[in-house]
């Protein structure tokens, strides 16, 4: 080991940089952790990667354009309360 190291061109952050991930800090309730951690365990994946699923595949879901009969009930309900 040296005895002096020049960090005058040193730079802080994380020693690899990470592309297309973010780290947050969420609140997720104990129940719904411990389930996706078992879940996790069992599949052979962190539970961490299957909550990024999930949720990756709730919004493939929400992002669906409407079904003909929903936007029927949308027009109708509409209609009824202009009228």
């Amino acid at each position: 080991m040296k005895a002096e190291y020049d960090f005058s061109q040193a730079k802080r952050g994380a020693v690899i940089p990470q592309t297309g991930k973010t780290r947050i800090t969420i609140y997720i309730d104990d129940d719904v952790l411990e389930t996706f951690r078992e879940r996790g365990d069992s599949a052979g994946k962190g539970y961490q990667t299957m909550m990024n699923e999930a949720l990756r595949q709730y919004l493939e879901k929400v992002k669906q354009p409407l079904d003909e009969d929903t936007l029927r009930r949308v027009i109708q309900e509409e209609l009824r309360a202009v009228r």
